[in-house]
């Protein structure tokens, strides 16, 4: 084994015992538990756990690689944009207001606030969502895996698996939230020590976003060079109605997101939400802001080692990457150099590699080239069991427990998501062996497929009274659908992005969004409205210190609190199912 090899299995085997002791010592008995967490984690630890749900392979991976390789900085920095705005929408916009509500996923928000059938669309949505983001997740396990260790991708996917399930099934929410403090605090030490570090090589500053001020003046001229346009040149590889659909999407998707929602439920009360909020922006905002420094030194550090090198005097980071597949050089010419440039084609690089081989790339020593192997899988691990979770508890409690099962006890609730969950983990290792596209771009149409479908219907949901069960219903599914199907029809009729007007796959969610928002108003101007009991709720929710109709909900007894606050001549009530009278869950 080399050096980088037994460094990374170091970190790999001692950060995954971390893991399974973590789960092991927070198993849960209880839903509760498993599927929020006993509702009282600590605000930084819960900000921490968000960072580390939220900021998945593709931030940890792709992200940097993007901004760098995709012709220039400034066409890969909607990523930037969108998922770093999004989370700020989330935290001021959605999320305190349905931690106030009181429930466990955004389905049972939909179910209770607008009905069973609008329930039964979301559960298929956050399963869709889930499963394609979990995609990108388990791809970048098995990255990390071929190139580190040596085993084949099949193999790699299959190991994270494996520690998925045991901490996930395990623990359930509880398990997973302080299983993702470890992983956080894995990831950010592992991006952070090798950006300083090259930073201070090609800079000579120690502050990565001060020192990446410094080399995008140089970095412009050597692109100009080579034919490239300018690093920080605008609209170049991607005009102005993309770029902006491109945003929205990632942005608004981020802010409907299922697995990032639902922890805000792990906190105490809508106060300590909001401090989770702010506590994972700023978490958030360490990598995301070093991010376009990596990028940007590595970039240079890359043109600067292969342009115009010869075949044979390719440095050994370069012939690894090459024998994984991830790098490809295709003498053109038969001069024997490597001619890089827009119109050489010459050299593919993936941009999943870009912050994995940045320690190498800088000569910087094995231990840091393992750590950040490390850190790569707690950041796609971390992810995943949100993801698989949201999929658990969509099926077991929104599905089991509210349509089919409703007087389930809570051990055979347990038994069907821990099932559920095993069954998920599988589907997602195969996803991840067959990914349709890079992390990043997999986890793009996730976030668009939440943009198109759940973005409008939480929003309309709780700033609109008089939304009704029947156009939410009828919004989601025709914002779901349309993007969905636009999606599959880009990809594999045109595979470049190329579709209606030129709009990429990645932004059409933007579009859906639009439609859903159109659906759902234009539907619910024209059929019953809202009970006035769930007027009065969605008004409730919204203001600080209001909670008597909210705990009422929590208990199953809206419409009775609602008579004795003199709500009267309420309209008929538009759910299409009478309401149970079982107890609800908050």
């Amino acid at each position: 084994m080399t050096q980088i090899q037994i460094w990374t299995l170091v970190f790999v085997v001692i950060t995954f015992g971390i893991y399974i002791y973590i789960a092991y010592a927070s198993r849960v008995s209880n839903t509760a538990g498993f599927y929020i967490a006993g509702g009282g984690i600590p605000a930084p630890a819960n900000g921490a756990a968000i960072a580390a749900d939220w900021m998945s392979a593709a931030s940890f991976i792709s992200m940097a690689g993007i901004i760098a390789f995709t012709g220039n900085g400034y066409a890969g920095s909607v990523y930037l944009m969108g998922w770093t705005g999004g989370y700020v929408l989330l935290a001021l916009l959605l999320a305190p207001y349905l931690r106030k509500f009181g429930k466990y996923t955004i389905p049972d928000f939909v179910g209770d606030r607008y009905s069973e059938s609008a329930r039964l669309v979301a559960v298929v949505a956050a399963v869709v969502i889930s499963f394609v983001y979990v995609a990108g997740q388990m791809s970048g396990v098995g990255l990390v895996f071929q190139r580190f260790l040596g085993v084949g991708t099949v193999t790699g996917v299959i190991i994270g698996m494996v520690i998925v399930f045991f901490y996930a099934v395990l623990g359930g929410m509880k398990g997973i939230t302080w299983t993702q403090v470890a992983q956080y605090t894995v990831l950010i030490i592992a991006y952070l020590i090798p950006t300083v570090a090259i930073s201070v090589q090609v800079t000579g500053m120690p502050v990565p976003q001060i020192g990446f001020g410094q080399i995008l003046a140089e970095l412009d001229g050597l692109q100009r060079d080579l034919g490239f346009e300018a690093y920080t040149e605008a609209f170049t590889q991607t005009n102005m109605l993309n770029m902006f659909l491109i945003t929205a999407a990632l942005m608004f998707g981020t802010a409907g997101l299922p697995h990032v929602i639902v922890r805000f439920y792990t906190a105490a009360s809508v106060r300590a939400a909001r401090y989770s909020a702010l506590w994972a922006l700023f978490f958030i905002a360490l990598l995301y802001t070093s991010a376009p420094a990596i990028g940007a030194f590595s970039k240079l550090n890359f043109i600067d080692q292969i342009a115009g090198t010869g075949l044979d005097a390719t440095p050994g980071w370069f012939n690894t990457w090459r024998d994984v597949g991830l790098i490809t050089v295709d003498d053109a010419n038969g001069n024997g150099l490597i001619d890089y440039g827009p119109d050489a084609g010459e050299v593919t690089v993936n941009n999943d590699i870009i912050v994995l081989a940045a320690p190498e790339i800088a000569g910087l020593p094995a231990p840091v080239v393992g750590l950040v192997a490390a850190g790569a899988l707690a950041a796609a691990l971390s992810t995943a069991s949100g993801l698989l979770l949201v999929i658990s508890s969509s099926v077991a409690n929104d599905l089991y427990y509210k349509r089919i099962n409703p007087h389930a006890t809570e051990e055979r609730q347990l038994l069907v998501g821990r099932i559920a969950m095993g069954a998920a983990i599988v589907v997602a290792g195969y996803l991840g062996i067959n990914p349709p596209g890079f992390v990043a771009q997999v986890v793009a149409l996730a976030f668009g497929l939440a943009c198109a479908s759940f973005f409008p219907i939480l929003v309309l949901g709780i700033f609109w009274k008089g939304t009704t069960a029947r156009g939410a219903t009828a919004g989601l599914a025709a914002g779901l659908i349309t993007t969905m199907a636009y999606m599959l029809w880009t990809i594999d009729i045109y595979g470049d992005g190329d579709g209606i007007l030129g709009i990429p796959e990645t932004g059409f969610g933007t579009v859906g969004m639009l439609i859903n928002f159109a659906v759902t108003i234009i539907v619910s101007l024209f059929t019953p409205k809202p009970s006035a009991a769930m007027q009065e709720l969605v008004e409730e929710i919204r203001y600080p210190g209001k909670s008597r109709l909210v705990a009422a909900h929590a208990e199953g007894h809206l419409e009775e609190a609602a008579a004795e606050e003199g709500i009267i001549d309420a309209p008929p009530s538009d759910r299409d199912e009478p309401p149970s009278d079982r107890p609800g869950r908050s």
